[in-house]
């Protein structure tokens, strides 16, 4: 992160919890006074934030741009996919991919999308939290299900597991058995371990793979995210782990948004896309049938997926309400 831009955040997050102190709400904060990652949790509706574009600044590359901005890297990429990764012309225009549906399950706790690679954190009743992350790669998928945070453990050292070092061996890179805190300890500075044997949420050395998937099933962040959430969440919170590659819900205006994920590897072929978005939208918007435009639209998301939450068609809330 740049110094500028790392000033600026320190500024936005006083000035958020100066006007907290002073009494307001989390929905009193004007829209450019929210920490990173934080949004007011919409009552009726499943959409936070917005969509926006920024402009690339000299020897920015595009993964500089994606931490500043709290997206990973293959939302950067798929939002984009004419902006060259590593030396994107100045004064490029690259588009943030910043809004979002709300996950489809309970609103508490820690919630994390692994075809996504995006964790949400509902640290109050009135905000919910968003970071990019990095999963498991296939042949170390992190597995889905509800657990819990354990023990939180500043500057960690890692082990790593008998199979890496092995491997290293292989490659005449032999790996020591413990790796102490500092600049070459993957974890980074600040884990967060998960009632699941050998899985964390923590930091990294290497913030460039942030949003993609390069762990052996741990879930990585930038280290500023980490830092932020370490203190704040609780032992014993929730953490479910799901994975949905496309997503739908409702904007306050009622229009029906929907947005598509490449799906996970070793997923391919376990269900059919089209049919699995068709059951989503009919869940979401209570009716089993789409008009040809909205399904071929819907299609056209589904097999070329670029994570971007758009409008499906306009307004035609059929409930009262939001279903939470």
């Amino acid at each position: 992160m740049s110094r500028h831009a790392l000033g600026t955040a320190c500024c936005v997050l006083m000035l958020a919890l100066c006007t907290f102190a002073s009494g307001a709400t989390a929905t009193d904060l004007p829209d450019d006074a929210w920490p990173r990652g934080h949004h007011p949790l919409p009552e009726n509706s499943d959409l936070i934030g917005e969509n926006y574009v920024a402009r690339v600044r000299e020897r920015e590359t595009l993964v500089d741009i994606a931490r500043e901005h709290n997206v990973g890297f293959e939302e950067i990429r798929i939002a984009n996919p004419n902006v060259s990764i590593w030396a994107p012309a100045p004064g490029t225009e690259v588009l943030i991919p910043a809004r979002h549906i709300l996950p489809d399950a309970p609103r508490e706790g820690i919630v994390i999308n692994l075809s996504e690679m995006r964790l949400y954190y509902y640290s109050s009743p009135e905000v919910v939290e968003t970071y990019p992350i990095s999963v498991g790669r296939e042949e170390f998928a992190t597995p889905v299900g509800v657990t819990r945070t354990t023990v939180k453990v500043r500057d960690p050292s890692w082990s790593p597991p008998q199979s890496m070092r092995e491997e290293a061996a292989v490659r005449g890179e032999p790996t020591p058995e413990v790796v102490p805190p500092g600049p070459e300890n993957p974890l980074g500075r600040h884990a967060i371990l998960l009632d699941l044997p050998s899985y964390l949420i923590h930091g990294t050395n290497q913030p460039d793979g942030v949003g993609m998937r390069v762990s052996r099933g741990c879930i990585r962040m930038f280290p500023e995210d980490i830092e932020s959430l370490f203190d704040r969440v609780p032992a014993g919170t929730r953490v479910n782990i799901i994975d949905q590659p496309f997503k739908a819900g409702w904007s306050e205006d009622n229009v029906l948004y929907v947005q598509s994920f490449p799906q996970l590897e070793e997923n391919v072929g376990s269900l059919e896309p089209v049919r699995n978005a068709l059951d989503v939208v009919a869940l979401v918007a209570f009716e089993d049938n789409l008009n040809p435009v909205a399904y071929r639209r819907l299609r056209q998301l589904v097999e070329n997926p670029n994570g971007l939450a758009v409008p499906l068609r306009g307004p035609s809330r059929q409930s009262p309400g939001v279903p939470e």
